[in-house]
């Protein structure tokens, strides 16, 4: 599947966001290593902690499917302009690897870069490898 491929399956899922309070919808399609497309959006909540993001949730269904390898993540809202992930997102999506994250705009602009380019110096399952292979004092 290419990336326009994916840009639209992403822009279709907007009308499946839940966001009653900030009305601001976004989507996220998950490109699985054997395939698999896996979607995303956000579920707001009153209570606004309980949110979640459109790729933590296209994660989340991933995670629970079995998969835990990706290519790639596509994120689109109704912004002109490509919209980031949140820091949470970030480190989230870092979780499983260095992959391609597409951020595509209204407009047709279109943002790609990697997991660790996105979050420098993240704290990833290496850290604590590398935390869990010191000797104990």
């Amino acid at each position: 599947m290419n990336q326009q491929e994916l840009l639209d399956k992403a822009r279709a899922g907007l009308a499946n966001a839940y966001c009653p309070y900030s009305k601001f919808p976004v989507s996220a399609v998950l490109l699985c290593e054997d395939g698999t497309i896996v979607h995303g959006v956000n579920v707001e909540n009153a209570s606004y902690g309980g949110t979640i993001c459109a790729e933590r949730s296209a994660l989340c269904a991933a995670v629970s499917a079995g998969h835990r390898k990706f290519k790639s993540i596509t994120v689109v809202t109704n912004l002109e302009t490509p919209a980031s992930p949140c820091g949470l997102c970030r480190q989230f999506m870092v979780e499983f690897g260095d992959y391609e994250v597409v951020m595509g705009g209204a407009n047709g602009t279109v943002e790609v870069m990697s997991t660790y380019k996105l979050l420098p110096l993240a704290f990833t399952p290496a850290s604590l490898d590398e935390f869990n292979s010191q000797p104990s004092k």
